[in-house]
Protein backbone atom coordinates (compact mmCIF):
# COMPACT_ATOMS: atom_id res chain seq x y z
CA UNK A 1 0.00 0.00 0.00
CA UNK A 2 1.04 3.59 -0.48
CA UNK A 3 2.18 4.89 2.89
CA UNK A 4 1.36 8.34 4.16
CA UNK A 5 5.06 9.17 4.46
CA UNK A 6 8.31 7.99 2.86
CA UNK A 7 8.90 4.32 3.55
CA UNK A 8 12.27 2.58 3.26
CA UNK A 9 12.46 0.30 0.28
CA UNK A 10 15.28 -1.77 -1.04
CA UNK A 11 16.59 -0.37 -4.25
CA UNK A 12 15.64 -2.30 -7.40
CA UNK A 13 18.25 -2.24 -10.11
CA UNK A 14 18.36 -3.61 -13.62
CA UNK A 15 21.52 -3.72 -15.67
CA UNK A 16 21.32 -1.47 -18.68
CA UNK A 17 23.56 0.04 -21.29
CA UNK A 18 24.91 3.53 -20.57
CA UNK A 19 23.14 6.29 -22.42
CA UNK A 20 25.13 8.49 -24.74
CA UNK A 21 25.88 11.94 -23.35
CA UNK A 22 23.34 13.90 -25.36
CA UNK A 23 22.44 17.49 -24.63
CA UNK A 24 18.68 17.70 -24.14
CA UNK A 25 16.47 20.73 -23.89
CA UNK A 26 12.75 21.30 -23.42
CA UNK A 27 11.61 22.48 -26.87
CA UNK A 28 8.83 24.66 -25.51
CA UNK A 29 8.02 27.58 -23.26
CA UNK A 30 6.07 26.22 -20.30
CA UNK A 31 5.23 29.64 -18.88
CA UNK A 32 2.12 29.96 -21.07
CA UNK A 33 0.62 26.57 -20.17
CA UNK A 34 -2.82 26.84 -18.54
CA UNK A 35 -2.83 25.58 -14.95
CA UNK A 36 -5.25 23.30 -13.13
CA UNK A 37 -6.89 26.40 -11.67
CA UNK A 38 -7.70 27.88 -15.05
CA UNK A 39 -11.42 28.10 -15.86
CA UNK A 40 -11.68 28.02 -19.67
CA UNK A 41 -14.60 30.41 -19.45
CA UNK A 42 -12.49 33.01 -17.66
CA UNK A 43 -9.47 33.00 -19.99
CA UNK A 44 -8.66 36.43 -21.48
CA UNK A 45 -10.56 36.93 -24.75
CA UNK A 46 -10.69 39.65 -27.39
CA UNK A 47 -13.93 41.47 -28.37
CA UNK A 48 -14.80 38.68 -30.84
CA UNK A 49 -14.69 36.07 -28.10
CA UNK A 50 -11.42 34.47 -29.21
CA UNK A 51 -8.74 33.68 -26.60
CA UNK A 52 -6.02 36.33 -26.58
CA UNK A 53 -3.31 33.71 -26.00
CA UNK A 54 -3.11 30.96 -28.61
CA UNK A 55 -0.13 28.80 -29.64
CA UNK A 56 2.12 30.35 -32.25
CA UNK A 57 2.47 28.79 -35.71
CA UNK A 58 4.97 25.92 -35.84
CA UNK A 59 7.57 25.23 -38.51
CA UNK A 60 6.50 21.57 -38.72
CA UNK A 61 4.19 19.09 -37.08
CA UNK A 62 6.90 18.13 -34.56
CA UNK A 63 6.42 21.55 -33.00
CA UNK A 64 2.91 20.46 -32.05
CA UNK A 65 4.21 17.59 -29.91
CA UNK A 66 3.76 18.11 -26.18
CA UNK A 67 2.07 20.89 -24.18
CA UNK A 68 -0.98 18.62 -23.91
CA UNK A 69 -4.00 19.70 -21.82
CA UNK A 70 -4.67 18.60 -18.26
CA UNK A 71 -8.35 18.10 -17.45
CA UNK A 72 -10.24 17.18 -14.32
CA UNK A 73 -11.82 13.73 -14.06
CA UNK A 74 -15.46 13.90 -13.00
CA UNK A 75 -18.08 11.31 -13.94
CA UNK A 76 -15.70 8.39 -14.29
CA UNK A 77 -14.80 8.59 -10.59
CA UNK A 78 -18.34 7.61 -9.64
CA UNK A 79 -21.80 9.01 -9.12
CA UNK A 80 -21.09 10.06 -5.53
CA UNK A 81 -18.89 13.14 -4.97
CA UNK A 82 -15.30 12.04 -4.41
CA UNK A 83 -13.13 14.04 -2.00
CA UNK A 84 -10.21 14.39 -4.37
CA UNK A 85 -8.97 16.46 -7.28
CA UNK A 86 -7.96 14.04 -10.01
CA UNK A 87 -6.62 15.30 -13.32
CA UNK A 88 -5.73 13.50 -16.55
CA UNK A 89 -3.06 14.60 -19.03
CA UNK A 90 -4.43 14.06 -22.53
CA UNK A 91 -1.44 12.64 -24.36
CA UNK A 92 -3.70 11.24 -27.09
CA UNK A 93 -3.86 14.82 -28.43
CA UNK A 94 -0.29 14.62 -29.74
CA UNK A 95 -0.08 14.65 -33.59
CA UNK A 96 0.14 10.86 -34.00
CA UNK A 97 -2.29 10.25 -31.17
CA UNK A 98 -0.02 9.16 -28.32
CA UNK A 99 2.59 10.11 -25.75
CA UNK A 100 5.20 8.20 -27.76
CA UNK A 101 5.49 11.11 -30.18
CA UNK A 102 7.61 12.78 -27.51
CA UNK A 103 9.99 9.84 -27.23
CA UNK A 104 10.30 9.32 -30.98
CA UNK A 105 11.14 12.98 -31.60
CA UNK A 106 13.74 13.08 -28.87
CA UNK A 107 15.47 9.81 -29.77
CA UNK A 108 15.61 10.39 -33.53
CA UNK A 109 16.74 14.02 -33.32
CA UNK A 110 19.37 13.16 -30.68
CA UNK A 111 20.70 10.27 -32.76
CA UNK A 112 20.88 12.42 -35.90
CA UNK A 113 22.70 15.14 -33.95
CA UNK A 114 25.42 12.90 -32.54
CA UNK A 115 25.87 10.62 -35.56
CA UNK A 116 24.32 7.40 -34.25
CA UNK A 117 21.79 7.76 -37.08
CA UNK A 118 23.09 8.75 -40.50
CA UNK A 119 21.10 10.97 -42.87
CA UNK A 120 18.92 8.77 -45.06
CA UNK A 121 19.45 5.85 -42.69
CA UNK A 122 17.08 3.25 -41.24
CA UNK A 123 15.42 3.20 -37.82
CA UNK A 124 14.42 -0.25 -36.51
CA UNK A 125 12.37 -0.80 -33.37
CA UNK A 126 9.78 -3.09 -31.76
CA UNK A 127 6.53 -1.34 -30.94
CA UNK A 128 2.96 -2.06 -29.89
CA UNK A 129 2.09 0.66 -32.39
CA UNK A 130 2.42 4.01 -30.66
CA UNK A 131 6.20 4.39 -30.67
CA UNK A 132 6.09 3.05 -34.20
CA UNK A 133 3.70 5.82 -35.23
CA UNK A 134 6.01 8.45 -33.77
CA UNK A 135 9.09 6.93 -35.41
CA UNK A 136 7.29 6.65 -38.74
CA UNK A 137 6.44 10.35 -38.50
CA UNK A 138 10.03 11.30 -37.72
CA UNK A 139 11.30 9.08 -40.55
CA UNK A 140 8.98 10.83 -43.01
CA UNK A 141 10.10 14.28 -41.92
CA UNK A 142 13.82 13.45 -41.92
CA UNK A 143 14.01 11.31 -45.06
CA UNK A 144 14.64 8.06 -43.18
CA UNK A 145 13.40 4.49 -43.54
CA UNK A 146 11.37 3.05 -40.67
CA UNK A 147 11.29 -0.72 -40.05
CA UNK A 148 9.06 -1.88 -37.20
CA UNK A 149 8.64 -5.22 -35.45
CA UNK A 150 4.99 -5.52 -34.42
CA UNK A 151 3.04 -8.32 -32.75
CA UNK A 152 0.40 -9.87 -35.01
CA UNK A 153 -2.04 -9.48 -32.10
CA UNK A 154 -1.74 -5.67 -32.30
CA UNK A 155 -5.03 -3.93 -33.12
CA UNK A 156 -5.79 -3.77 -36.87
CA UNK A 157 -6.17 0.02 -36.61
CA UNK A 158 -2.57 0.43 -35.45
CA UNK A 159 -1.19 -1.86 -38.14
CA UNK A 160 -3.15 -0.03 -40.85
CA UNK A 161 -1.99 3.35 -39.55
CA UNK A 162 1.66 2.29 -39.52
CA UNK A 163 1.42 1.11 -43.11
CA UNK A 164 -0.34 4.34 -44.10
CA UNK A 165 2.71 6.24 -42.84
CA UNK A 166 5.03 4.13 -44.98
CA UNK A 167 6.55 1.98 -42.25
CA UNK A 168 8.01 -1.40 -43.25
CA UNK A 169 6.40 -3.90 -40.85
CA UNK A 170 7.78 -7.20 -39.61
CA UNK A 171 4.88 -9.06 -37.97
CA UNK A 172 5.79 -11.60 -35.29
CA UNK A 173 3.87 -13.99 -33.06
CA UNK A 174 3.27 -12.19 -29.76
CA UNK A 175 2.95 -15.50 -27.89
CA UNK A 176 6.57 -16.49 -28.51
CA UNK A 177 8.76 -16.44 -25.36
CA UNK A 178 11.01 -13.37 -25.11
CA UNK A 179 14.18 -15.41 -25.61
CA UNK A 180 12.96 -16.86 -28.94
CA UNK A 181 15.02 -15.45 -31.86
CA UNK A 182 11.83 -14.63 -33.81
CA UNK A 183 10.12 -12.92 -30.86
CA UNK A 184 9.02 -9.31 -30.50
CA UNK A 185 11.89 -8.79 -28.06
CA UNK A 186 14.70 -10.36 -30.08
CA UNK A 187 13.83 -9.58 -33.70
CA UNK A 188 14.81 -5.86 -33.71
CA UNK A 189 18.10 -6.68 -31.99
CA UNK A 190 18.85 -9.25 -34.68
CA UNK A 191 17.95 -6.85 -37.48
CA UNK A 192 20.22 -4.18 -35.99
CA UNK A 193 23.03 -6.69 -35.49
CA UNK A 194 22.78 -7.93 -39.08
CA UNK A 195 22.64 -4.36 -40.46
CA UNK A 196 25.24 -2.19 -38.71
CA UNK A 197 23.96 0.95 -40.43
CA UNK A 198 20.53 0.57 -38.77
CA UNK A 199 19.76 2.74 -35.75
CA UNK A 200 18.00 0.80 -32.97
CA UNK A 201 16.58 3.26 -30.38
CA UNK A 202 15.84 0.35 -28.01
CA UNK A 203 13.00 2.13 -26.23
CA UNK A 204 12.80 -0.60 -23.58
CA UNK A 205 16.38 -0.17 -22.34
CA UNK A 206 17.55 3.26 -23.53
CA UNK A 207 16.95 5.78 -20.76
CA UNK A 208 16.73 8.61 -23.24
CA UNK A 209 13.14 7.40 -23.14
CA UNK A 210 12.91 8.34 -19.45
CA UNK A 211 14.76 11.61 -19.99
CA UNK A 212 12.14 12.70 -22.51
CA UNK A 213 9.53 12.70 -19.75
CA UNK A 214 11.92 14.13 -17.17
CA UNK A 215 12.55 17.06 -19.52
CA UNK A 216 9.02 17.49 -20.89
CA UNK A 217 6.08 15.64 -19.32
CA UNK A 218 7.11 16.15 -15.70
CA UNK A 219 7.72 19.92 -15.98
CA UNK A 220 4.46 20.36 -17.89
CA UNK A 221 2.47 18.61 -15.16
CA UNK A 222 4.24 20.57 -12.43
CA UNK A 223 3.40 23.85 -14.14
CA UNK A 224 -0.20 22.85 -14.90
CA UNK A 225 -0.78 21.74 -11.30
CA UNK A 226 0.70 24.95 -9.85
CA UNK A 227 3.40 22.87 -8.19
CA UNK A 228 0.94 20.93 -6.04
CA UNK A 229 0.81 17.19 -6.71
CA UNK A 230 0.16 14.47 -4.12
CA UNK A 231 0.08 11.39 -6.36
CA UNK A 232 1.12 10.44 -9.89
CA UNK A 233 -0.65 7.33 -11.22
CA UNK A 234 0.69 6.04 -14.53
CA UNK A 235 0.97 2.80 -16.46
CA UNK A 236 4.28 0.97 -16.75
CA UNK A 237 5.18 -0.44 -20.17
CA UNK A 238 8.69 0.51 -21.18
CA UNK A 239 8.80 2.36 -17.85
CA UNK A 240 9.93 5.62 -19.42
CA UNK A 241 6.81 7.67 -18.69
CA UNK A 242 6.25 6.77 -15.04
CA UNK A 243 9.99 6.84 -14.25
CA UNK A 244 10.97 10.09 -15.95
CA UNK A 245 7.84 11.98 -14.93
CA UNK A 246 7.90 10.58 -11.41
CA UNK A 247 11.58 11.39 -10.93
CA UNK A 248 11.03 15.02 -11.95
CA UNK A 249 8.01 15.46 -9.65
CA UNK A 250 9.81 13.87 -6.70
CA UNK A 251 12.79 16.15 -7.19
CA UNK A 252 10.45 19.14 -7.01
CA UNK A 253 8.57 17.73 -4.00
CA UNK A 254 9.85 14.55 -2.26
CA UNK A 255 6.39 14.04 -0.72
CA UNK A 256 4.92 13.14 -4.13
CA UNK A 257 3.94 9.45 -4.31
CA UNK A 258 4.26 7.52 -7.57
CA UNK A 259 1.92 4.61 -8.31
CA UNK A 260 2.65 2.43 -11.35
CA UNK A 261 -0.04 0.28 -12.99
CA UNK A 262 1.15 -3.04 -14.42
CA UNK A 263 -0.97 -5.68 -16.16
CA UNK A 264 -1.58 -9.24 -14.95
CA UNK A 265 0.74 -11.52 -16.90
CA UNK A 266 3.66 -9.06 -16.81
CA UNK A 267 6.86 -9.66 -14.83
CA UNK A 268 7.19 -6.18 -13.32
CA UNK A 269 4.98 -6.51 -10.24
CA UNK A 270 6.61 -9.62 -8.81
CA UNK A 271 10.02 -8.00 -9.22
CA UNK A 272 8.88 -4.75 -7.60
CA UNK A 273 7.31 -6.48 -4.61
CA UNK A 274 10.40 -8.62 -4.08
CA UNK A 275 8.74 -11.96 -4.78
CA UNK A 276 9.89 -14.89 -6.83
CA UNK A 277 10.38 -14.14 -10.53
CA UNK A 278 7.10 -14.98 -12.25
CA UNK A 279 6.52 -16.68 -15.56
CA UNK A 280 4.89 -14.22 -17.98
CA UNK A 281 1.38 -15.03 -19.16
CA UNK A 282 -0.46 -13.79 -22.28
CA UNK A 283 -2.60 -10.68 -21.96
CA UNK A 284 -4.43 -8.48 -24.44
CA UNK A 285 -3.88 -5.03 -22.98
CA UNK A 286 -1.48 -3.18 -25.29
CA UNK A 287 1.24 -0.85 -24.11
CA UNK A 288 1.67 -2.06 -20.51
CA UNK A 289 3.83 -4.75 -18.95
CA UNK A 290 6.55 -6.92 -20.44
CA UNK A 291 7.57 -10.57 -20.71
CA UNK A 292 11.07 -9.92 -19.36
CA UNK A 293 12.91 -7.41 -17.20
CA UNK A 294 14.13 -4.38 -19.14
CA UNK A 295 16.35 -1.40 -18.42
CA UNK A 296 14.11 1.66 -18.43
CA UNK A 297 11.96 1.18 -15.31
CA UNK A 298 13.40 3.10 -12.36
CA UNK A 299 11.85 1.03 -9.59
CA UNK A 300 13.38 3.23 -6.91
CA UNK A 301 11.14 6.10 -8.09
CA UNK A 302 7.96 4.03 -7.66
CA UNK A 303 6.21 3.85 -4.27
CA UNK A 304 3.51 1.32 -5.16
CA UNK A 305 2.62 -0.91 -8.08
CA UNK A 306 -0.82 -2.30 -8.88
CA UNK A 307 -1.74 -5.06 -11.34
CA UNK A 308 -4.83 -4.64 -13.50
CA UNK A 309 -6.63 -7.36 -15.44
CA UNK A 310 -7.53 -6.99 -19.10
CA UNK A 311 -11.22 -6.82 -18.21
CA UNK A 312 -10.74 -4.14 -15.54
CA UNK A 313 -8.69 -2.00 -17.90
CA UNK A 314 -11.08 -2.35 -20.84
CA UNK A 315 -14.22 -1.57 -18.84
CA UNK A 316 -12.53 1.48 -17.31
CA UNK A 317 -11.52 2.58 -20.82
CA UNK A 318 -15.15 2.56 -21.85
CA UNK A 319 -16.04 4.49 -18.69
CA UNK A 320 -13.62 7.24 -19.68
CA UNK A 321 -15.49 7.66 -22.95
CA UNK A 322 -19.02 7.22 -21.66
CA UNK A 323 -18.75 9.30 -18.47
CA UNK A 324 -16.18 11.99 -19.19
CA UNK A 325 -16.03 12.05 -22.99
CA UNK A 326 -12.35 11.03 -22.99
CA UNK A 327 -11.89 8.75 -26.00
CA UNK A 328 -8.69 7.02 -24.98
CA UNK A 329 -7.08 3.59 -25.23
CA UNK A 330 -6.69 0.57 -22.98
CA UNK A 331 -3.66 1.78 -21.07
CA UNK A 332 -5.64 4.92 -20.21
CA UNK A 333 -8.38 2.72 -18.77
CA UNK A 334 -5.73 0.96 -16.71
CA UNK A 335 -4.59 4.36 -15.40
CA UNK A 336 -8.17 5.29 -14.42
CA UNK A 337 -8.53 1.92 -12.68
CA UNK A 338 -5.33 2.74 -10.77
CA UNK A 339 -6.70 6.12 -9.68
CA UNK A 340 -9.90 4.48 -8.45
CA UNK A 341 -7.96 1.81 -6.54
CA UNK A 342 -5.70 4.42 -4.94
CA UNK A 343 -8.66 6.51 -3.77
CA UNK A 344 -10.43 3.42 -2.43
CA UNK A 345 -7.34 2.43 -0.44
CA UNK A 346 -6.92 5.94 0.97
CA UNK A 347 -10.58 5.99 1.98
CA UNK A 348 -10.36 2.54 3.58
CA UNK A 349 -7.39 3.67 5.65
CA UNK A 350 -9.08 6.95 6.57
CA UNK A 351 -6.33 8.98 4.91
CA UNK A 352 -8.40 11.18 2.58
CA UNK A 353 -9.04 13.67 5.41
CA UNK A 354 -5.36 14.44 5.86
CA UNK A 355 -5.45 16.25 2.50
CA UNK A 356 -8.15 18.65 3.60
CA UNK A 357 -11.77 18.96 2.58
CA UNK A 358 -10.98 18.89 -1.15
CA UNK A 359 -8.89 15.71 -0.86
CA UNK A 360 -5.61 14.71 -2.51
CA UNK A 361 -4.41 16.11 -5.83
CA UNK A 362 -3.92 13.16 -8.18
CA UNK A 363 -2.53 13.28 -11.72
CA UNK A 364 -2.74 10.46 -14.23
CA UNK A 365 -1.69 10.17 -17.86
CA UNK A 366 -3.86 8.98 -20.75
CA UNK A 367 -1.28 7.72 -23.26
CA UNK A 368 -3.15 7.08 -26.50
CA UNK A 369 -6.38 7.49 -28.45
CA UNK A 370 -9.44 5.26 -28.52
CA UNK A 371 -9.54 5.31 -32.31
CA UNK A 372 -6.84 2.62 -32.27
CA UNK A 373 -9.23 0.20 -30.54
CA UNK A 374 -12.52 0.48 -32.44
CA UNK A 375 -12.36 -3.19 -33.46
CA UNK A 376 -11.45 -4.38 -29.96
CA UNK A 377 -12.18 -2.47 -26.73
CA UNK A 378 -14.98 -0.40 -28.26
CA UNK A 379 -16.46 -3.35 -30.15
CA UNK A 380 -19.20 -5.07 -28.10
CA UNK A 381 -18.95 -8.31 -30.07
CA UNK A 382 -15.18 -8.56 -29.48
CA UNK A 383 -15.62 -7.73 -25.79
CA UNK A 384 -18.30 -10.41 -25.36
CA UNK A 385 -16.31 -12.99 -27.33
CA UNK A 386 -13.43 -12.67 -24.87
CA UNK A 387 -15.62 -12.54 -21.78
CA UNK A 388 -15.06 -8.90 -20.92
CA UNK A 389 -18.66 -7.80 -21.40
CA UNK A 390 -21.87 -9.39 -20.16
CA UNK A 391 -24.25 -10.65 -22.84
CA UNK A 392 -26.88 -8.03 -22.02
CA UNK A 393 -24.52 -5.04 -22.23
Amino acid sequence: MVAGGPAPRRRHTVATKPVQNVQMVIPMDLSTLPTAQTDPGSEPRDPTGMPTEVPAARDSVTGAIGRTPLVRLNGCLGAEPTPCRAFAKLEFLNPMGSIKDRVARHMVESALADGRLAPGGTVVESSSGNTGMGLALMALLHGLTCKLVVRRQTSPEKIAALRALGADLVLVDGDLPPEHPESYNQMPKRLARDNPDYYFPDQHNNRENNDTHYRETGPEIWRQMDGRVDYLVAGIGTGGTVSGTGRYLKERDPAVKVVAVDVEGSVFSSHFHGGEPCRPRPYRLEGLGDEEMIGCPEFEVIDEMYQVTDREAFLATRDLAHRDGLFAGGSSGAALWGVRKLLAELAERGELERYGEAGPRVVTILPDSGNRYLSTIFNDEWMRKHGYLEADR
